[in-house]
């Protein structure tokens, strides 16, 4: 058996979908930017499914731009924030995607803005209070925190976050990657003025995302050299990614509780086994209260093969994360974990979920990880 657990990092691609952007890709290849027939089919393609998108997320179609995914849309929403002058204090928490904690860190080196670090409980979530005196101090602040951490899980309260940016008349970027398509997002009743989406996180394609910016908040283009996303970004659309993008969202919001249902009772399985076959097992963040159904972050106790087990759990056949998949390829320890102090003689492993996924792949994975333990 091969088990994969790393759906935070990617999901497989939904085969309607794939069918949907294979017929895209052989029958309308006109550019869209041409004024010509089959230019302007395709353009039909992509406002349509711009259309589907901003009613899913009940938004003006004109609100949503289409990116290469999340990172480019957290880089946009805040770097062009900051170029156009009117922020000097940037809010946010150590425990953000790399996208939003190193980009807010170089415009902080560059001497662009103020940065201001919000407290974190000892369960990882964001201190609400010490939020509120950071913007009673610092008003009209750009505030980025994201909706679900991709780490360990847990769900910020963005309706409250949004009401506290409102009262303090701050900008509010909240990067919902690891949200859009597994929880329903209503942004015309929601204070918010940037959102980031990644099409790989709910079945779609990768290298295609979009950003929502709120009609009344205005920045300008983040790549030049052509008009297209309304002269926002230039650069030929990706067709078969937007077409793919938007069947995904379908299908996701469409199947979303049954789906959140049964991937939630996964999570709960697993965290009953490993707790009944491995002793000393704890959980990183708010694993059983306010967290994302589809990430489950474990603590493991103290091994000598601490340093081994993500390899020996691959070579075992089960493919999981011991953090951000953005950073599987160094060799520095999860930021998250470690604003968190969560003690580094303890290895961590995340095991995200999907729909794909099965109980008997549960019990697979904790009788493998029984025997490194035993």
């Amino acid at each position: 058996m091969r088990v994969y657990f790393d759906n935070a990092a990617t999901t497989p691609l939904d085969r309607e979908v794939a069918n949907v952007m294979f017929k895209v890709m052989c029958d309308d290849f006109g550019n869209p930017s041409s004024t010509h027939a089959h230019g302007r089919q395709v353009r039909t393609l992509i406002e349509d499914a711009r259309k589907s998108v901003a009613k899913l997320l009940n938004c003006s179609p004109g609100e949503i731009f289409f990116t290469s995914g999340g990172t480019e849309a957290d880089n946009m929403a805040i770097r062009q924030m900051v170029l156009g002058g009117n922020i000097k204090n940037i809010i946010t928490s150590k425990i953000e995607h790399h996208a939003v904690l190193h980009t807010v860190e170089e415009l902080a080196n560059s001497g662009k803005i103020n940065l201001h670090f919000v407290n974190l409980l000892t369960n990882g979530h964001i201190d609400l209070i010490h939020l509120e005196k950071l913007l009673s101090t610092f008003p009209n602040s750009l505030v980025s925190l994201m909706h679900a951490n991709n780490e360990i899980g847990n769900l910020l309260d963005i309706d409250k976050v949004g009401e506290m940016c409102q009262k303090h008349s701050a900008t509010f970027h909240c990067d919902t990657v690891q949200t859009i398509g597994h929880y329903p997002l209503d942004l015309a009743k929601t204070y918010v003025n940037f959102i980031a989406c990644a099409a790989h996180k709910f079945n779609g394609p990768k290298g295609i995302g979009f950003i929502y910016i709120n009609s009344k908040t205005k920045i300008s283009p983040f790549i030049t050299g052509g008009a297209q996303e309304r002269n926002m970004r230039g650069g030929t659309e990706n067709v078969y990614g937007i077409i793919g993008l938007t069947k995904a969202l379908e299908i996701a919001y469409t199947n979303l509780e049954q789906e959140q249902n049964y991937i939630q009772e996964l999570k709960t399985y697993m965290i009953e086994k490993l707790r009944t076959t491995i002793d000393g097992i704890t959980f990183n963040g708010d694993a059983e209260d306010k967290s994302l159904y589809t990430v489950l972050n474990v603590n493991f106790p103290p091994t000598s093969i601490a340093e081994m087990i993500l390899f020996k759990l691959d070579i075992a056949g089960v493919s999981c994360s011991g953090g951000s998949a953005c950073s599987s390829g160094s060799n520095v320890g999860s930021h998250v974990l470690s604003a968190l102090n969560i003690s580094p003689n303890r290895p961590s492993v995340r095991f995200s979920f999907g729909k794909q996924n099965t109980r008997e792949e549960v019990d697979f994975t904790v009788e493998k990880l029984k025997e490194m333990f035993k």
